[in-house]
């Protein structure tokens, strides 16, 4: 999930942000990476590279075959963070991450891989979890990237039917990323959220970085799992210990 640092990180390590996807997204995670790191003045704080390129290509319209490939963006970004100085890289994007294999071994820099560590997070648990609910992209579902990895642990992992899908949970993530927050846009996410804790899942994951934007914790009667916030503690464990999650 994350090469260790060979150092102590809190004199050394310096966090690139691969962001942009989209730009309240990225904004949201830097807050939450500054308000996860302990600290009583400025210089507690972790050194910080953001590199927020809007004109990353779509990734869900890339993954199902109806828009460009953004693999050259992301590769691009992560050399301007390397070159800015970045000695490690997060992608605050979850269907982003569908990409990282095309570009890890040619950025040069170790990733800290967001879905692995919500993997982790959720094996991790008390009490235990068995079942989960995704609340995500077409694209991050297609891909199978949290089937994947939490095949790995052993949870099980529900999805919305095509309809919730597409109705409920593309339409909120567009209205958030049209700047939209208001209470029909929770009201579609909560709607998809209890179907899932109606097929069993105990826990859900907000499995795109708008969805904590416009679906707030206590909307459901189960745990939401933020992969932003939980990328955001991994970032903070790896600067201050050297080991991530």
């Amino acid at each position: 999930m994350t090469i260790p640092a060979s150092t102590p990180a809190r004199a050394t390590e310096i966090i690139g942000i691969l962001g942009g996807m989209g730009p309240a997204a990225t904004a949201d995670f830097y807050a939450k990476l500054v308000s996860t790191t302990p600290g009583t003045s400025d210089q507690d704080h972790l050194r910080t590279v953001i590199w927020s390129d809007p004109t990353i290509p779509d990734r869900t319209e890339a993954l199902l075959g109806e828009g460009p490939d953004p693999t050259p963006w992301l590769l691009d970004g992560s050399r301007v963070l390397r070159e800015a100085g970045a000695t490690v890289i997060a992608i605050p994007c979850n269907t982003a991450h569908a990409f990282v294999p095309r570009i890890a071994d040619q950025v040069g820099l170790p990733i800290v891989h967001m879905i692995g560590e919500v993997a982790r997070h959720l094996s991790a648990m008390s009490p235990p979890v068995h079942t989960v609910g995704l609340l995500a992209t077409t694209g991050t579902v297609r891909a199978g990237l949290y089937q994947e990895w939490l095949d790995r642990v052993g949870i099980r992992l529900v999805l919305p039917d095509d309809v919730g899908q597409n109705r409920d949970i593309m339409t909120a993530i567009r209205a958030v990323k049209a700047g939209v927050r208001d209470e029909s846009t929770t009201a579609l996410l909560a709607r998809a959220a209890r179907r899932l804790t109606e097929q069993g899942a105990q826990a859900v994951i907000a499995g795109c970085t708008e969805i904590p934007l416009g679906l707030p914790a206590k909307a459901l009667d189960v745990p939401l799992v933020d992969p932003s916030l939980v990328l955001a503690q991994a970032l903070v464990n790896l600067a201050t210990s050297g080991n991530a999650g």
